[in-house]
C-alpha cells in the first residue's frame, strides 16, 4: 500500500488551517503532519517533519511565504516539498515573487474542497500546470512585467521536439493533451518532459514554464 500524501498547511489564521486540514484529512492518500503559522515556523516543521507538498500563504508575520518558499527550495537534499501558494488572486509582485522563489503553482483561498484535494495530489506528482485558469494567468501577468533576458543556459540544449513539449507546457496542457496535439504516446511526451526538466535543472513543469517566459520563448497570450 502507498504511503499517504504527507502535507504542511501554513497560514496565519487558525479557523483557515483547521478548514484545510479537515478537509485533506478526511481522504485515505492524503495525512496532514503539520501546521504553521508563520514562514520561519514552516521551515523549522519542514525541516523535522519532511512534508511532500506545503500548502503555503503568503502574508503572514515573522515571516512570509514567499521568503519561505525561497529558503526551502534553495535547501540541498533529494526531499524537497512541493510549495503550493494559497492566494486571494492578487497579481502583483508578491505573486511573481513566489513563482521566482520556486512555487509549484497556485490554489484560490476559497477553492472548493474537492479541487483543493486534486491540487494536492497533481502537485505531489508534478506532472501537470494547476489550475490553468490561475497558474496560466499568472504565469502570463509575470511574463508582461519581466522583460525576457539571456535565454537560459539550458535551453539551448533542448531539442526541436523539446521546445515543441515546452511551448505547449507554457499553454497549460496535460501530458495526454500534448500526445494528442503531437500524434505520439502518452508515455513519450512523459519522457520528453523528464528531459526537459533536467536540461533547464527545474524541479517540476511551473518552473520550466517560467523559464520558457523569462527566456521569451513563449510570448503572453501566444
Amino acid at each position: 500500500m502507498t504511503a499517504p500524501l504527507r502535507v504542511l498547511v501554513v497560514d496565519d489564521q487558525a479557523l483557515v488551517r483547521a478548514g484545510f486540514t479537515m478537509i485533506l484529512n478526511s481522504e485515505a492518500d492524503i495525512e496532514v503532519v503539520g501546521e504553521a503559522e508563520n514562514g520561519r515556523d514552516a521551515i523549522d516543521q519542514v525541516d523535522s517533519l519532511q512534508p511532500d507538498v506545503v500548502l503555503m500563504d503568503i502574508r503572514m508575520p515573522v515571516m512570509d511565504g514567499i521568503a519561505a518558499t525561497a529558503i526551502i527550495c534553495d535547501s540541498e537534499g533529494p526531499d524537497v516539498p512541493r510549495i503550493l501558494m494559497l492566494t486571494t488572486f492578487d497579481l502583483d509582485d508578491h505573486i511573481h515573487a513566489a513563482l521566482r522563489a520556486g512555487a509549484s503553482g497556485f490554489l484560490l483561498k476559497d477553492t472548493p474542497p474537492d479541487d483543493l484535494i486534486n491540487a494536492v495530489r497533481v502537485v505531489a506528482a508534478g506532472d501537470a500546470l494547476l489550475a490553468p485558469s490561475v497558474t496560466r494567468r499568472l504565469l502570463e501577468e509575470f511574463s508582461k512585467s519581466h522583460a525576457p533576458g539571456t535565454p537560459h543556459p539550458g535551453v539551448e540544449s533542448l531539442t526541436g521536439r523539446e521546445m515543441e513539449v515546452l511551448e505547449y507546457l507554457a499553454g497549460g496542457l496535460s501530458n495526454a493533451e500534448i500526445a494528442d496535439a503531437l500524434f505520439v504516446s502518452e508515455a513519450t511526451i512523459k519522457t520528453h518532459v523528464s528531459h526537459i526538466l533536467t536540461k533547464l535543472d527545474v524541479r517540476d513543469r511551473v518552473q520550466a514554464v517560467v523559464v520558457a517566459y523569462e527566456s521569451g520563448l513563449v510570448i503572453p497570450g501566444s
